[in-house]
């Protein structure tokens, strides 16, 4: 007897190096094939507009090796006489591994998909879409381990009437979180606002940075991040201000008691012409309101055709500039605090 037909395990040393080769013929080919053409691909598809080969090559690419491992050993593993037990495992561990890649390709063109539809409407809320592709690809996966679970040989029927009954416990343990969770939804499709939306809810005030499925991430005006519930931001009004096409700005100012009356008329119409010269403005009014403690007080009124809370700023601080030099080239005094005490004899 020969060295090769040793026998052992069933099999002869011939047999164990018919199935080593094998196993490395058919990685060597995979890793050549990865090495080689698809890289050979990945220029060509980098010539082509259409953007759909990229993607099968990203999916290819993503393969690791370890799944060439696996299916060199599925191959080999065919040439040796095994018990039927082994060839159980050795298949429902391919199936697996199988069914895990088919689920990361599905969630590549789930996300393809996703991105697709962002880039072609550009008036569709990204966090929208980006739910929605989340839920798919909680799908896929719900379906894959029904898929691994039927081929183990499990009642799928039993096992959905269980998990129904399980179902119904978790919900009431989980209720606040499945509250906040439709609550997502309501924000999603009613959009009372949006991502880069500058809100206020209550005292807090920032601008929406995510929207996720049990809470919502604001980023404030001081700098750190507030998470809101769901829930609560649907129970609770909320100032949009990114909605705001205009804005009504009022403010006061006041001049002393001593300004000659004929200034005092002069004034409504010193503050028209200087809000009338600015950009973006819309005077509305300028009236005398009432006589203070130590000031004759001027109510203004004018309109900011845009929402953004900077710019409003720095017309306001233009205006006040504008109106304090104006003030001072007709001699008209402005109001501070002051007290007169009367001597009487």
């Amino acid at each position: 007897m020969s060295f090769f037909d040793v026998s052992f395990l069933n099999n002869t040393i011939l047999d164990y190096l018919i199935a080593l080769g094998v196993f490395l013929a058919v990685f060597l080919g995979l890793r050549i094939f990865r090495t080689v053409v698809l890289n050979r691909l990945h220029r060509l598809s980098q010539k082509t507009k259409n953007d759909l080969d990229d993607l099968l090559i990203k999916i290819i690419t993503s393969i690791k090796a370890f799944f060439y491992v696996v299916l060199s050993f599925y191959v080999s593993v065919r040439f040796v006489n095994c018990s039927d037990l082994f060839l159980k495992i050795v298949n429902y561990f391919f199936f697996f591994v199988i069914v895990y890649y088919l689920v990361k390709a599905a969630e590549a063109l789930v996300e393809y998909g996703a991105e697709k539809i962002v880039q072609t409407k550009k008036d569709i809320d990204e966090s929208v879409v980006d739910l929605l592709a989340r839920i798919i690809k909680g799908v896929v996966w719900v379906l894959a381990v029904i898929i691994v679970l039927q081929n183990l040989g499990y009642n799928i029927t039993a096992l959905a009437a269980g998990l129904g009954i399980g179902g119904i416990a978790i919900a009431f343990a989980i209720q606040n979180v499945l509250v906040d969770l439709f609550a997502s939804f309501s924000i999603y499709f009613d959009k009372p606002f949006q991502i880069g939306d500058f809100i206020i809810i209550g005292k807090d005030m920032g601008t929406v940075k995510r929207i996720g499925i049990k809470s919502t991430r604001i980023q404030t005006l001081q700098g750190e991040e507030l998470v809101v519930s769901n829930k609560e931001l649907t129970e609770s009004r909320v100032h949009n201000y990114k909605k705001m096409e205009k804005r009504r700005i009022v403010f006061s100012f006041g001049v002393t008691y001593e300004t000659e009356t004929e200034k005092l008329k002069q004034i409504p119409q010193i503050v028209k012409k200087i809000i009338d010269d600015i950009d973006k403005t819309d005077y509305d009014r300028a009236h005398f309101k009432d006589f203070g403690d130590f000031s004759l007080n001027y109510e203004v009124v004018y309109y900011l055709n845009s929402s953004d809370y900077n710019e409003y700023m720095d017309i306001q601080q233009d205006i006040n500039l504008k109106i304090k030099q104006s003030f001072e080239n007709q001699g008209i005094e402005m109001a501070y605090p002051t007290q007169t005490v009367f001597l009487k004899k």
